[in-house]
């Protein structure tokens, strides 16, 4: 991988306009958010939707709905991943509901894990069945490894001809429970990965900026957002905005000279949705 994958999670689950106000919670701020940063240059976006009156996390396909609506129309070109997340819903009936709406990608994260507060819970059968639904609506696995018994697992899974080629990952440093901000952790899991496989280091709270310094150093993509750090600063002095967010990603990529990958470079690689009509024009 030579051009740079920019993966922008502008949402996720966890953080709240109490704790940054600059955090997207509405369908209109999503859109509005994921819009600039298509503008600036993005490669893929990582959506979570949440619920407008109580900004909770939610799975409901009318709300995701609403967002890939408005990003199909103003950002026609972008690879569009959702969320498929097992921290606020067990049910797979409940987590794959957005697999309706033809999404490019899906988030699949390859085993159980704890975070600080909470379990994540993704049993093998969950896992298998989540594959299985991905397949049916033409939605490539956008797959999350804390671990590397999570990149084995993977390997697993390619053998018994369940998972399928091209391979995306995100290789997430910074938790508790898993690979931590090291050279060795990110090198150790980039050297297990499947041959071929295109990947992103995420960096979870004050290990964000140095996973995407390592990344862009290292020929990898990055995922950057506040759905991973609502801070600019490990002082926790200032709160970021994803356009903060993105625009020193923009200057670690200039000092690197890593061009940015182009959404429908990664998109004709095997990452758009077939099955979607998409309007180019």
């Amino acid at each position: 991988m030579e051009d740079l994958i920019i993966n922008f999670t502008p949402t996720g689950m966890i953080p709240t306009k109490a704790k940054n106000p600059y955090v997207p919670i509405s369908v209109n701020e999503i859109v509005e958010e994921v819009h600039e940063a298509y503008e600036l240059g993005i490669t893929m976006v990582h959506l979570h939707a949440r619920d407008e009156e109580s900004g909770a996390p939610t799975y409901r396909k009318e709300i995701y709905g609403r967002i890939l609506e408005g990003l199909r129309r103003h950002c026609p070109e972008l690879v569009m991943g959702v969320s498929l997340s097992g921290r606020s819903v067990s049910s797979v009936e409940k987590r794959s509901e957005v697999l309706q709406l033809l999404p490019d990608m899906g988030s699949l994260t390859l085993s159980s894990l704890n975070f600080p507060g909470q379990a994540s819970i993704n049993s093998p059968e969950t896992i298998v069945e989540l594959i299985a639904r991905m397949t049916r609506y033409g939605v490539k696995p956008e797959l999350e490894v804390f671990d590397l018994g999570m990149i084995n697992y993977a390997r697993y899974l390619i053998r018994k001809d369940l998972l399928k080629a091209p391979f995306y990952f995100n290789i997430i440093l910074g938790n508790i429970a898993g690979l931590q901000l090291d050279f060795l952790h990110l090198g150790n899991a980039i050297r297990d990965l499947p041959k071929g496989s295109l990947w992103a280091a995420v960096g979870i709270g004050k290990a964000q900026l140095g996973a995407n310094n390592l990344a862009i150093a290292m020929g990898g993509g990055v995922r950057v957002g506040l759905e991973d750090n609502i801070y600019f600063d490990k002082a926790k002095k200032k709160r970021a905005s994803n356009k903060d967010l993105l625009l020193r990603i923009y200057e670690l990529a200039e000092m690197h000279e890593r061009k940015i990958m182009k959404a429908s470079e990664l998109g004709r690689a095997g990452f758009y949705n077939s099955q979607y009509k998409r309007n180019f024009t």
